[in-house]
């Protein structure tokens, strides 16, 4: 559009000045002592159109050349982005196909001239990581911290997953606790964490975490529940040593996950080794009320060890009669009657 203007404001400054030279008879006189120039309008007009034009051509060239050399930088520094992002696309390809050492090359050359520096250091460090090289790891991953707050929930995340890959739990529990203490908290970063977690034995955080994440979907209900059951079983243990912390410890639990077998199997030993056998027959009598299970019927028989002969008289009378309500209903039940055998 703006070449179709030019050339019709061509042709008609040209069809004017032939009109002016066929109706004007005017003329330019110069003066200058002792010098007389005298021209026709028309020349002039055309002399000084011409002069104009030439003029303009030479300021542009002479522009032109005053920035040829921030032209050529500029041109040079798009050759360089582009054969940096090339190389950032050749390293992504050469990591998913498993060639991690062209991988770190290629993240290399993106890395000194790319516009993504710190993706690049990453990518690097995962490809060294690949290799057993966790010493060039270690310094690709500085570098990406070197980036800058923009990049820092990304390194976190890659030195957590690098480290869990490690099974180094502390390391990846700290990187984790201080991305979700800087920013919003992620499902994706929050199953890692449950993870490291678990790994580091925090069973308190484990069944937070489980919860968590359960209520919210974002694991398999069968999971969520075996991490928290697993959870309450280590917390049981940790507190088995002290009666009062081990009380404690079982009223703070759920009523529906008291009733789970495991967890009521596990509370029934440690009140058992602590001497408090009515408390144990209370969590089994409990549990097998909402889940007939051998192994909790079979625990039911075992009474604590320190306990003097009349209460052990007394606890085994208490539990055969109830063993006896519960074979009216299921009198061919094995592991109950082999309950009453043992108890009796």
């Amino acid at each position: 559009m703006k070449s179709l203007f030019w050339l019709l404001a061509v042709f008609a400054a040209a069809v004017a000045l032939v009109i002016l030279g066929r109706i004007d008879a005017g003329y330019v006189l110069f003066i200058y002592p002792p010098y007389r120039v005298e021209l026709s309008m028309l020349f002039f007009a055309i002399a000084l159109v011409t002069a104009f034009l030439v003029l303009y051509a030479l300021l542009r060239l002479l522009g032109h050349a005053l920035s040829l050399p921030g032209y050529v930088r500029g041109y040079r520094k798009r050759r360089r982005r582009e054969r940096a992002l090339a190389a950032l696309a050749s390293a992504l390809q050469a990591f998913y196909e498993g060639r991690y050492t062209r991988a770190e090359k290629e993240a290399a050359i993106a890395f000194e001239n790319g516009p993504t520096p710190a993706l690049a250091a990453l990518l690097a460090a995962r490809a060294a990581h690949q290799m057993r090289d966790f010493q060039r790891r270690d310094l690709w991953l500085d570098r990406a911290d070197a980036a800058g707050e923009r990049m820092r929930a990304a390194c976190l995340v890659s030195r957590a997953e690098l480290a869990l890959e490690d099974r180094d739990f502390a390391a990846a529990r700290d990187a984790l606790r201080n991305l979700h203490g800087a920013g919003p908290k992620q499902i994706a970063t929050t199953r890692m964490l449950l993870r490291a977690e678990r790994g580091a034995g925090a069973w308190d955080e484990v069944l937070r975490l489980a919860t968590q994440l359960g209520k919210r979907d974002a694991i398999a209900p069968a999971l969520a529940e075996e991490y928290k059951v697993q959870a309450t079983i280590e917390l049981l243990a940790r507190s088995a040593s002290d009666e009062g912390a081990f009380e404690r410890r079982w009223r703070g639990i759920d009523s529906r996950d008291q009733l789970h077998p495991r967890v009521a199997a596990a509370a029934a030993r440690h009140a058992t080794d602590l001497g408090k056998a009515a408390m144990a027959r209370e969590i089994i009598e409990r549990a097998l009320s909402a889940e007939w299970t051998p192994q909790l019927v079979s625990l039911y028989a075992e009474l604590p060890s320190g306990m003097n002969e009349a209460e052990r008289i007394s606890e085994a009378r208490l539990r055969i009669e109830r063993g006896e309500r519960w074979l009216l209903e299921r009198n061919r039940d094995a592991q109950l009657l082999a309950m009453l055998g043992r108890t009796g």
